[in-house]
């Protein structure tokens, strides 16, 4: 007699959670997931450094994010949605023209250990960096960053329109 309240408690708690997780998909906010366009890609210094970058960065600072299938349900779909509009919000390397210079923000958080961060790292093993990448990395960000404040900073062009006046074209 006490197995069979027992089993029947947990049979209507696993019943009441498999309701709950089906109410939650219902939940709007998470289901669009929009890539804007390119309007400027970042002007990385050399291909290593943009290859470090498209593996590590740009899934939360770009607009070329690759939505994995968890990120179509909830309640993961709103924490990815979260983390990809925060991030793009904080540093988006596909709007560069309207970067408002947080290179050399984004190059101090990839020195202290804190980007990409541990939770995306976690599931996305590729995105780890080794020193020498995050070293890597981080050179290019302060090349990024220069070039943002210098004009005569492109060493190999890689910038096009922009380079060098970022405070006006923040304006827009």
């Amino acid at each position: 007699m006490n197995r069979s309240n027992a089993w029947r408690a947990v049979r209507g708690a696993g019943l009441g959670v498999l309701v709950l997780f089906a109410a939650i998909q219902l939940v709007p906010y998470g289901w669009r997931r929009p890539n804007p366009p390119v309007t400027q890609d970042a002007p990385w210094p050399d291909g290593e450094a943009e290859r470090i970058a498209r593996s590590s960065c740009y899934d939360c600072h770009s607009n070329e994010t690759d939505w994995p299938v968890y990120s179509y349900v909830a309640p993961m779909s709103w924490l990815v949605r979260r983390d990809v509009e925060s991030g793009r919000e904080k540093l988006n390397f596909s709007e560069w023209d309207r970067d408002d210079g947080h290179a050399d923000k984004a190059a101090e958080t990839v020195r202290e250990g804190s980007m990409p961060p541990g939770q995306y790292t976690l599931i996305h093993r590729d995105a780890r960096l080794t020193d020498a990448e995050a070293d890597r990395l981080v050179a290019a960000l302060e090349v990024l960053d220069g070039e943002r404040g210098d004009s005569n900073g492109g060493r190999d062009g890689g910038g096009d329109d922009g380079r060098g006046s970022g405070e006006e074209d923040g304006d827009d």
